[in-house]
């Protein structure tokens, strides 16, 4: 089949070769009824603009670079980082642009990629999971003015001048322990990690929750985890000499491998020990028991991540854009609420 040529499909449409260029490259001053027209023909015919000249005429490569943790493993351990990089790629598709991915295992590789980024010119803009957020690597894109969005809070210090898209950490851990309370349970444990700043609003949520119904946290009940199933285990392990009576895990990776380590120990979940996680991934609803968990939007956090880096690449600079998506208490077995 012939591949038209820019002539051919302005005279398709009635409008020049330059006109035809100025819709490809998305130009602001067109008239919407011309634009609506080339976009037809463009439709019609099955025209694919060519990806090089494209960019050469917008300057712009039309695409985004994804930074994953530094902590390479974590990358694969917890789900949730690949049904975020589905929801990214998914939204990218949806607006033509190609996403890359980045993982760095060392602070040094992480550092040295940071410059090829900066040097090659061949993004024009990062989505950084909070994992990865470190003074130089954030410094090092700020100063170059590559545009990036984060999801997830960056630390306190850093937040104000950061986009990012976020989920409300501390409101779901509310709810989980709030729930757990509610159920009777006193002894509530909590399976948290350290090293991020989803970690430490869930660990405030569960703290708060306590407080304000005049429990007061036992901190022999607090044990330090990874977001994976084999970090929930062996912190889960730690924790039962304490007998607790229920369990918020800040993760669903986390909550299912501490039902593993309870049974393991000859208990029951959750007549012996309540379980509760955090994410809703696909497995939490198929666990055995089922597991009630804290829901965040996973898919709609990866296209407003994509749509807000579009738009700071787009329009001229403005304030930093911080959105936190609101989460929700599923209740399923585990916690003992229903069977």
């Amino acid at each position: 089949m012939k591949r038209l040529t820019l002539e051919e499909i302005g005279r398709i449409a009635g409008v020049s070769r330059s006109t035809v260029s100025r819709v490809i490259n998305d130009h602001p001053n067109i008239r919407p009824a011309v634009r609506q027209r080339v976009e037809d023909v463009i439709r019609q015919t099955g025209y694919q603009p060519n990806s090089a000249a494209r960019s050469l005429a917008s300057r712009q490569s039309r695409v985004f670079g994804l930074v994953m943790p530094s902590i390479l493993q974590s990358a694969f351990a917890d789900p949730y980082y690949p049904l975020v990089i589905q929801a990214i790629s998914h939204a990218c598709n949806q607006h033509d642009y190609t996403p890359a991915l980045f993982l760095f295992q060392t602070p040094e590789e992480e550092e040295k990629m940071s410059q090829r980024i900066v040097a090659s010119g061949l993004i024009d803009g990062l989505i950084i999971t909070a994992d990865t957020i470190n003074s130089t690597f954030v410094s090092k894109i700020q100063q170059y003015d590559i545009p990036f969005v984060q999801i997830g809070r960056p630390p306190t210090s850093n937040a104000a001048s950061i986009s990012y898209v976020d989920v409300d950490n501390e409101a779901g851990a509310y709810l989980a322990a709030s729930h757990l309370v509610q159920l009777g349970y006193r002894r509530i444990g909590q399976l948290a990690t350290a090293h991020n700043t989803a970690g430490a609003d869930r660990d405030a949520g569960y703290r708060h929750a306590l407080g304000d119904r005049g429990l007061e946290v036992d901190e022999a009940l607090v044990k330090v985890s990874d977001f994976s199933e084999a970090g929930g285990y062996q912190a889960m392990q730690a924790l039962l000499d304490q007998q607790p009576e229920a369990i918020f895990a800040q993760s669903d990776a986390i909550a299912l491998g501490a039902v593993r380590a309870i049974r393991d120990r000859g208990l029951r979940v959750p007549d012996d020990i309540a379980v509760v996680g955090f994410d809703d991934m696909p497995l939490a609803a198929n666990a055995d028991p089922p597991l009630t968990t804290v829901r965040q939007p996973i898919n709609r956090t990866g296209m407003l991540a994509v749509e807000t880096l579009i738009d700071i690449v787009r329009t001229t600079p403005e304030p930093a854009r911080h959105i936190v998506l609101p989460v929700e208490l599923v209740i399923r077995a585990s916690s003992g609420a229903v069977y």
